[in-house]
């Protein structure tokens, strides 16, 4: 259940990101909308700064609940694993006594 609702929550993160950049190309610089591509949270942090001066407000609630869902899904996969496996491992407190 984790693991898809991660890869859903990863397309549509995608999608936002593509959006986003398209959007940067037309509004800014290119050199600005390349360290778009190269840091996806830069495109993030731009898409939300001008997110009502380039009528991003959807697509950027969209992305941030992407996030959010990619998030509880990755949880839900690790809470899953860990919970197959009997829990987390213990580390012993002390050395043994030589």
């Amino acid at each position: 259940m984790g693991i898809i609702l991660s890869s859903v929550a990863g397309l549509g993160s995608l999608a936002c990101w593509i959006m986003v950049l398209i959007k940067m190309f037309k509004a800014e610089k290119p050199l600005i909308a390349i360290l778009g591509i190269l840091c996806p949270l830069w495109a993030f942090i731009w898409g939300w700064m001008n997110s009502t001066k380039q009528d991003l407000k959807k697509i950027m609630l969209a992305w941030t609940g992407a996030i959010v869902l990619s998030v509880i899904g990755n949880a839900l996969t690790v809470s899953s694993v860990v919970s197959s496996q009997g829990g987390l491992p213990v580390a012993p407190t002390s050395a043994p006594a030589r």
